[in-house]
């Protein structure tokens, strides 16, 4: 079981399954969104994933046709992203998550695109664009 919210707490989740996914996106629409050298996600299955509070205090951005993030319009906290090409799966903001979750092995997306002054400094792999592309 996983716990999460946002930094107001107004919006708790919960999520009753494994995280089987965990990345780390260079694009610069996650840059920007986050604030930072990339957004880390935690990839769940959509039917374990529920809100304990603060359903009402969320709002929605459709960054793309394909790509819906979830804030609190509060505290402006990015919770999570929804993809329509995956419609089972939701991606949390691995900074809204309480405590050590267990993960997966991790992978950077879209290092194609990376901030020009963040160097890397660990060894997972990494796609020039999304993790189905050639590893770089």
């Amino acid at each position: 079981m996983l716990t999460g919210r946002c930094e107001c707490a107004r919006v708790k989740y919960l999520v009753e399954g494994n995280i089987h996914d965990f990345s780390h996106c260079h694009c610069s629409q996650c840059r920007r969104l986050h604030g930072a050298a990339f957004a880390s996600f935690a990839g769940v299955a959509k039917s374990d994933f529920s809100y304990l509070s603060g359903e009402g205090e969320l709002s929605s951005y459709a960054s793309s046709d394909s790509h819906s993030r979830v804030f609190c319009s509060h505290c402006g906290s990015n919770i999570l992203v929804a993809m329509t090409a995956e419609p089972d799966d939701l991606y949390l903001a691995m900074g809204t998550m309480d405590g050590d979750p267990q993960c997966p092995p991790d992978y950077h997306i879209f290092v194609g695109s990376k901030a020009a002054w963040h160097r890397f400094d660990d060894r997972a792999p990494r796609y020039e664009g999304d993790f189905e592309d050639t590893p770089g």
